[in-house]
């Protein structure tokens, strides 16, 4: 590794020990906390949209948020490592094929609609509780059984 990467490696630590990145990518609904400097005030402003590009660069990494706005489509670009970002959220993780969601932008309506991601793991944490609970109760049973 050069001396460029391990000083960019350095800065990127710094930064997320501040504040913690989640994990997401294109199709993901996200919102975002943007720190908006108005004279003497500072406030947050919310942008909240489905990420439809990102650009993993190291310290120079970024991600493309597409929102529509009064029925018109706003997108926005914003520095992954940036302090002007308060905070990420993922409301909603999208299920699509592709890295660049540019052929949303051509869409409206039902047809820019992504399909949300199920999480098999989810799934999985149900059913065996639900076995879990089966098990007790026939264990159960079967003491009630032998006290009789």
């Amino acid at each position: 590794m050069n001396t460029i990467e391990e000083i960019e490696n350095e800065n990127i630590e710094n930064l997320t020990k501040e504040k913690s990145i989640p994990d997401f990518n294109p199709g993901d609904t996200v919102k975002v906390q943007v720190k908006v400097v108005e004279g003497q005030r500072e406030r947050l402003q919310a942008f909240e949209g489905v990420c439809i590009a990102k650009k993993n660069r190291g310290i120079n990494s970024s991600f493309t948020i597409r929102k529509i706005s009064y029925g018109e489509g706003v997108e926005r670009v914003f520095p992954l490592y940036s302090p002007k970002n308060a905070s990420i959220e993922v409301l909603r993780k999208g299920s699509v094929r592709r890295s660049k969601l540019y052929y949303l932008r051509g869409r409206t309506g039902k047809k820019a609609r992504i399909a949300e991601k199920i999480d098999s793991t989810k799934n999985k944490k149900t059913s065996n509780d639900s076995s879990n609970k089966k098990i007790s109760t026939e264990k159960i049973n079967e003491k009630d059984s032998k006290n009789d």
